[in-house]
């Protein structure tokens, strides 16, 4: 196989219009250079010599196309991953959060965890604000956790909160403790976490959604969205950025990779609040 043979647009665009007409499947909001790998990989996993034959193959085997598309979402997840995020967010950004809600008294904390894949990313934020407002000099202050994705089978399984040991290796002994059950070799997510934390199907490229539809309006005061951008072309990145933004009360807090930290530092109606972490706060208007 040739590595010319995957660096021609039109071989690349050919593909794509076919699987737009025969499948109604749209992968032009992904980065070409993430979209050319994954076709690579599929033309060598089904044996084709190149992106015409394998153009053959997708007509003559339908059940190709979903495993193409499957290919396209990366569903790796880790417990407390980008650590400076996560201990900006214990130390200042949460506990700062309950302050204003106590003193405002203006209810719960809102957090979306938007392509949360396997559920890890949900259920640590759900671990320190469990933690924040168990302390008894803390005020009682409620909070919910929305977490969405595109993949119904991740989901599944993120709504378990069952965890393999090798899974739960981030988490601090004393966590395992309080915030898990052990069941044979799996490490179970506590219920009274399990209540706070809504598993929902959902697409960040749907352009008729502003939020997740479970949560009923955004408003959010939290929003986590790690390493989803680094797969999309800057237009569909800037869309999806907008919408997280939208999403976000004024003055809430935006949580990404620190791989896309750059991109998203572009962004007018954000600030970044501590480098190097990605973290970032929406600007309250004037």
């Amino acid at each position: 196989m040739k590595a010319k043979e995957f660096s021609t647009d039109a071989a690349v665009a050919a593909l794509l219009r076919g699987l737009a007409e025969a499948h109604g499947l749209d992968l032009t909001p992904y980065d070409t250079t993430f979209l050319r790998k994954a076709l690579e990989q599929r033309v060598a996993a089904t044996g084709c010599a190149n992106l015409a034959a394998y153009g053959g193959y997708l007509a003559e085997h339908r059940a190709e196309a979903a495993v193409l598309e499957q290919s396209l979402h990366i569903i790796y997840s880790e417990f407390f991953r980008n650590p400076l995020a996560f201990a900006l967010l214990e130390q200042l950004i949460l506990p700062g959060m309950i302050e204003a809600k106590a003193r405002t008294g203006r209810g719960e904390i809102r957090v979306w965890s938007a392509g949360c894949a396997t559920g890890q990313e949900a259920w640590s934020v759900a671990m320190l604000l469990d933690e924040l407002t168990a302390t008894e000099c803390a005020p009682p202050i409620a909070y919910r956790i929305f977490a969405t994705d595109r993949s119904e089978p991740d989901l599944a399984q993120a709504r378990t909160g069952h965890y393999s040991a090798e899974a739960v290796g981030n988490v601090q002994a004393r966590r395992l403790r309080t915030h898990f059950s052990r069941h044979g070799d799996a490490f179970v997510i506590a219920p009274r976490l399990r209540a706070r934390v809504e598993f929902s199907c959902d697409d960040l490229l749907d352009a008729n959604s502003a939020s997740p539809a479970a949560s009923i309006y955004g408003d959010f005061d939290l929003v986590l969205c790690s390493n989803v951008l680094l797969y999309y072309r800057a237009e569909t990145r800037q869309f999806i950025i907008d919408k997280l933004c939208r999403a976000l009360a004024p003055g809430g807090y935006l949580v990404t990779g620190e791989t896309e930290r750059d991109i998203v530092a572009k962004h007018p109606g954000l600030r970044l609040v501590a480098p190097p972490a990605a973290v970032f706060q929406k600007k309250k208007p004037f």
